[in-house]
């Protein structure tokens, strides 16, 4: 049987641990950030897209995807 590997984001100085939330939505950003800089092809934001991803609720993802695409979202992308 395979061995499965947990990954978390890393420690942020940015945000100590009582900032979580913070963390989450500025990981998220990021990673739409660098889709926008680098394209939907390009590899290098996987990264981002793991940290908000071992971050973030779902609930809040789907919120925000929906803002997005609805063109509400209150983030600077």
């Amino acid at each position: 049987m395979a061995e499965i590997e947990l990954k978390t984001a890393p420690a942020d100085f940015r945000f100590p641990t009582t900032n979580q939330t913070r963390h989450c939505f500025t990981r998220y950003i990021e990673f739409h950030r660098c889709l926008a800089a680098k394209g939907e092809e390009s590899g290098e934001c996987e990264k981002f897209a793991r940290y908000y991803r071992s971050l973030c609720p779902g609930e809040w993802v789907e919120k925000w995807n929906e803002q997005r695409d609805n063109g509400t979202f209150p983030g600077p992308l």
